[in-house]
Formats: structure tokens, sequence, C-alpha cells
């Protein structure tokens, strides 16, 4: 059978098949440092993938364990998936000491090498992933954002299946279906701060808020607290309408443990994939964020956080219409106080302002939205505890 024409049918094949002989190697190696033809490859039904990483590189040493999991999951699927390390390590030492982590092939160490093929695939930054035997059109550029959304989904790493998970991605944001954002065939429940275990079912027909954020975050301990402050107003006032379920950025199951036993809600279990899921579908990129979803199942808003922050219980049901007139009331109540008053416990002239939150110096309680406030000293009042000079 004579050997196929990679240079007329692919390109970045060839290029590197050809690297690789005008140093004379003609081999790969695996883990066990036995060398693996070049030949015994069957090129047109693997996929082979250069891997560009380095010991010293933070970013690399993140992601090689999620592309050793890939890897793994792959191949036990039956997919024909082979990757090769190509180190950017500056000595050989680094370089052991990294592969050792890989289950797959590497080049052989050769600093020379190793920079021709960062040259001819025009890697600038590190970790990279090149495909070598598919269509150069059709290959997603970004395969380390692609495999860190969507894990083993994500082969065979083309731009088809890109377009083909966001597409499924915009069908679960706008679905209207609460259990298939928050459950999948391995599990049917949510987690509650006691380690009970409660079926997604029992959410449907409820608005419930998906609340992002880490223990870690001294702002997401901030919201929490003003969260919490809500959820207990609408449980009290309106019974059991309202639910928030905590998609935890932990960084151990630890940390979770601890910030949940603060949270009177329920919450994703940690282990669970579905956490990294959702932060892609709804493009949650900073926390604390807040996603409300609506009795239909459909979102309400993504920027639940704001509201809450703003308004708090009494913007339930949290819908644009509810928030309008809100701030339709507070526009009248704003129009029914004077502009500025002389109050006799304070010297200066106090003006009217619109402050998202602030404690009264005369009856030591937080308020919201509209206050007297002075511009000459940190002084602010209720309207209710205004007393007027005569």
């Amino acid at each position: 059978m004579s050997k196929p024409d990679y240079q007329a049918t692919n390109l970045p094949l060839w290029d590197f098949l050809t690297i690789l002989a005008s140093e004379g190697v003609d081999f790969l190696l695996s883990g066990e440092e036995d060398k693996v033809p070049l030949s015994s490859f069957d090129y047109e039904k693997t996929t082979i993938c250069l891997f560009f990483s380095a010991n010293w590189c933070r970013p690399c040493q993140s992601f090689t364990p999620k592309l050793v999991q890939l890897y793994n999951m792959l191949r036990t699927m039956g997919k024909e998936l082979e990757i090769v390390f190509i180190s950017l390590d500056h000595d050989e030492d680094g370089f052991n000491a990294h592969f050792e982590t890989m289950p797959w092939l590497t080049v052989p160490f050769d600093v020379n090498l190793h920079k021709k093929l960062r040259e001819r695939f025009h890697v600038v930054r590190i970790p990279s992933l090149v495909p070598l035997n598919l269509d150069v059109q059709s290959v997603e550029e970004d395969l380390i954002g692609l495999i860190e959304d969507f894990g083993e989904d994500a082969f065979p790493f083309t731009k088809k299946r890109r377009e083909e998970l966001k597409a499924i991605d915009d069908s679960m944001r706008q679905g209207g279906k609460i259990d298939q954002l928050l459950a999948h065939p391995g599990r049917d429940y949510v987690v509650a701060s006691d380690g009970g275990k409660v079926l997604v079912s029992k959410l449907i027909g409820k608005t419930v808020g998906l609340y992002f954020g880490a223990h870690w975050c001294p702002p997401c301990r901030a919201f929490t607290a003003q969260l919490v402050e809500a959820y207990n107003q609408l449980l009290s006032s309106r019974g059991d309408c309202f639910e928030v379920v905590l998609v935890s950025s932990d960084r151990d199951q630890k940390e979770f443990d601890v910030n949940i036993s603060s949270m009177p809600w329920l919450a994703l279990p940690f282990e669970d994939r579905t956490r990294q899921d959702l932060c892609r579908i709804f493009n949650i990129k900073v926390i604390p964020a807040l996603v409300l979803i609506g009795p239909d199942g459909k979102p309400i808003s993504t920027n639940g956080k704001k509201i809450i922050t703003l308004y708090g219980a009494k913007a339930f049901p949290f819908t644009q219409s509810s928030i309008e007139e809100i701030e339709e009331s507070l526009r009248k109540e704003g129009d029914s106080l004077p502009r500025q008053i002389q109050d006799i416990k304070h010297q200066h002239v106090l003006k009217l302002d619109m402050a998202k939150a602030y404690v009264c110096n005369y009856c030591e309680r937080q308020g919201k939205f509209w206050a007297f406030s002075c511009d000459a000293c940190d002084y602010d009042l209720h309207p209710t505890c205004v007393e007027e000079a005569s």
C-alpha cells in the first residue's frame, strides 16, 4: 500500500513530520520511555493534537489535569484521539517533571526542535493545543477555551461543534425548563445546608435565583447578607414562592461546606459539573451574580444582584413591570418631599438625596432610597426622622 501524500492533503501534519525528519526524529516517546514509530499512526482516522506547554507555566499546570481527564474520557469512549506534548521547558528536568503527569506521547526533548515547532505553528502563548489533521478552516480557533467550557463534549474541536454546543446552551437558557438547567440523568436533586436532598422537580413553578458566589470572595459575603434578608422576608410574607440555589465557585469541598452552612437555601453539589455549565450558559464572568428564573422556567433577569441590592424583597416577582412600579412609587415619594430642610438636630442644611443604602444618624437604623444628607459632613436622616426648625 502506498504512503498517503500528506503534503497534498494536510499541510500542518506534513510540516510536523517534515520538521521532525529534519532533526532526525522518526519516533515519539511514551510515558514508559518506549519509542513509538511515527509510521505506526493511522493519520486518516486519528485526531492528532500538539500540546505546547511547560512545567514553569501556571496556566499550563492548571489546564493539564483537565486535558488529561478529557483525553482519558474520550479514549474510554473509543474516540480516535492522540496528543503529542511539545515542551517549552528550559531544561530536561522541567520537561520530565511535566511529562510524567501526562498519559499521551511526546516529542523527545530538544530545545531547537521545539523552537522550530513553536514558530511553525505560531504559538504565542501557552498552554496551546493545535490539531494537525483537521481541515484548518473548520478548526475552532480557541481549543483551550472550548475544552475548558465544554470538556469532552468539545470533541472533535471544530467550529461546527462549537456552534452546535452554543445552540444547545441557548436552548437551555431560553427553554423554560428549570429541571433541565439544574438536573441531569445522573442527578435529580439539589442539596440543603444540612446535607439533605431536595428534588429539582420541587422547584418547578417557583421563582428561582441562581446565586453564583464563593466563600473566599468578600463581595459575595456582603451580598449574601442582603440576599438572606430578602429571602427571609419573602419566606415570611409570601411562603415558598421564591427559592435560591447556590452555584458555587468555592475552591474545595471544605470551603463549599462552610459557605452553604451560612445560607438558608439550596445548592448544586460541589462535585457536579453543572456548576461550570451554568456559568457558561449565563456568561457569568464575575461574582457575586444572581440570575433570576421565573415560574415559567425562563430568565427574568441576569442582573438580580442589582435588583436585590437596590430594592430587596420589595422587587418580587422581579419582573420589569414590578421594577417599574417600585421606581414610579419612589418618584412619587420623592416628589412629595422638600428639596432641602433645616433639621433641629443638625447645624447644616440637609438636601434630599437618593441613596442605595445608608444608616440614619438619628435612629441608627439602615435606610434605602430617599434620605436627607449633609454636603458638609457625613450625616444622613430618614425622611421620617426629620424635625424641621420653625
